[in-house]
């Protein structure tokens, strides 16, 4: 019995942190889950990878530049996740493609249990990420994706979350 306690406390429910309006709602679904299952927050932000420069300062200082950015798109949204669950979120960042850096971190850690997206509510569809995920990308997963329509209100999101 413990040890499903410790599992059902292990659950965590992952986003990809950008600076994307539909964040917010994937955010706050997580977030919510999260609190009432016991489980937690985690958030993964990828860098674009930075290409070879003819100066490998300019390069270092164009990988300095994406960290500091990265890490401050995650502090921002930690103080969300923390004032939504009281618990402070894990926080990825990794360098390449998102989509396949967002599998590789879903496929090592195995207390990821559900990826939650956002849709966009744009007329170029529900976003790259979402598309690929759900139709490319969707026979890789190893967890259930969850994609959180960018044009619910928090009261929705709070009904069924």
């Amino acid at each position: 019995m413990s040890g499903e306690i410790a599992a059902e406390n292990d659950r965590t429910f992952l986003l990809v942190a950008d600076d994307s309006p539909e964040l917010l709602k994937a955010l706050r679904y997580a977030c919510r889950r999260a609190k009432r299952t016991g489980g937690k927050v985690a958030m993964l932000y990828v860098i674009p990878r930075i290409e070879a420069q003819q100066w490998a300062s300019v390069g270092d200082l164009m990988r300095k530049e994406a960290r500091d950015q990265a890490e401050e798109v995650l502090h921002r949204f930690s103080e969300l996740v923390v004032a939504m669950t009281g618990n402070l979120p894990r926080l990825i960042i990794r360098e390449g493609n998102t989509a396949e850096e967002l599998l590789k971190t879903i496929d090592e850690d195995p207390n990821i249990s559900v990826l939650v997206l956002g849709a966009s509510t744009g007329p170029q569809g529900p976003g790259p990420l979402v598309a690929n995920l759900s139709s490319k990308y969707a026979g890789n997963l190893r967890v259930p994706l969850t994609i959180v329509p960018g044009s619910l209100t928090d009261a929705q999101i709070d009904s069924i979350s």
